[in-house]
């Protein structure tokens, strides 16, 4: 099978696609033969070895992926060759065929293609277990959201509408916050990219608190992290809660709080590993993948990739994620 791998740590640039052997079947596994696969933030990090998941070399990248069963190993229960199905795998997706276990797999809803399921699965997920689970917002509450024309931050953007929220969305160019308000944001506005300087700091806080009348976002969703995350902590509200989704500001970036301003603001700072939680309780995440159905069915979320991919330059689509161009999800398409 053709195959986009890791040989070695370091940038898309690396990344080959080559022709290896296909996966060989084993018990309580499928083997899918793949019509897309999803690329996320995590795959620009894991081929650089700065993901906190790290699988040896070589590895396949891609950790969502959609296609057709094609194999059943001993004790697959729920699956039957020719199923639709949707994998979310970690590795392995960006290639013609995938070996899962069947605790990854989702049947793919009749109204549902494999694009849109391969860019379902992560970035919805996610979001809508931060948002759920883990903020339990309400109907009225404010949310921020940063890095919001990126995957996660537009689905949630769409998630937090669906649950009733009004949303202000914060990205670094006109073009990408005229896409957050095409998605459904109530308000939006640009910061200034790379490292902010300690008086743009103070006016991102200040951004925050005037398009939020004084009182601060309920709820931040902040896949970013560097210097944009200690002044939307301040912009906070009155028991809000901080979202810890991820770094797209670069690990060597991690901002380090002051605590302090937890006990001024009452607030809390929540971390969020969908995939650490989904795997503890399946139930509820399986309860929540029903719930993201519905939404898409009734037309509340649009999980339609904006970036499309071949296989054959499957690199460039992680370079693409990692040149911060991507304007929703990107998607690599295998035929």
């Amino acid at each position: 099978m053709k195959a986009l791998q890791c040989i070695e740590l370091g940038g898309p640039d690396k990344l080959q696609v080559k022709d290896i052997a296909d996966p060989v079947i084993a018990a309580e596994h499928v083997i899918i033969d793949l019509k897309a696969a999803s690329i996320n933030f995590p795959d620009v990090l894991m081929i650089q070895g700065l993901y906190q998941f790290q699988p040896p070399l070589p590895f396949i990248p891609g950790g969502e992926a959609a296609g057709i069963i094609t194999e059943i190993g001993e004790n697959v229960l729920d699956f039957k060759v020719g199923d639709k199905v949707f994998a979310a795998s970690m590795t392995g997706g960006v290639a013609e065929k995938l070996l899962a276990h069947q605790s990854m797999l989702r049947a793919i809803p009749d109204d549902m293609d494999y694009e849109i399921a391969a860019a379902l699965s992560v970035t919805y997920g996610t979001s809508l277990y931060a948002l759920k689970q883990r903020a339990k917002i309400q109907p009225g509450e404010t949310l921020l959201v940063l890095g919001a024309s990126g995957g996660v931050g537009l689905a949630t953007i769409q998630l937090g509408k669906a649950m009733g929220a009004k949303v202000i969305a914060a990205a670094s160019t006109q073009e990408k916050i005229d896409i957050c308000l095409a998605n459904g944001a109530d308000e939006a506005f640009i910061y200034p990219s790379g490292n902010l300087s300690r008086e743009e700091q103070k006016e991102l806080s200040n951004k925050v608190k005037e398009l939020t009348g004084g009182l601060g976002p309920n709820v931040v969703y902040d896949p970013v992290g560097g210097s944009y995350a200690e002044p939307c902590l301040r912009s906070i509200a009155w028991e809000g809660r901080y979202l810890v989704i991820g770094f797209a500001a670069g690990a060597d970036q991690i901002p380090k709080m002051p605590l302090n301003l937890t006990l001024l603001k009452g607030c809390q700072i929540v971390g969020v590993f969908w995939g650490a939680w989904a795997g503890m309780f399946p139930d509820e995440n399986k309860a929540n993948f029903n719930e993201l159905f519905e939404l898409y069915s009734s037309g509340k979320i649009d999980p339609t990739p904006s970036d499309r991919f071949s296989l054959d330059d499957s690199a460039d689509a992680i370079a693409h994620l990692a040149n911060r161009k991507a304007k929703g999800k990107v998607i690599v398409t295998i035929d």
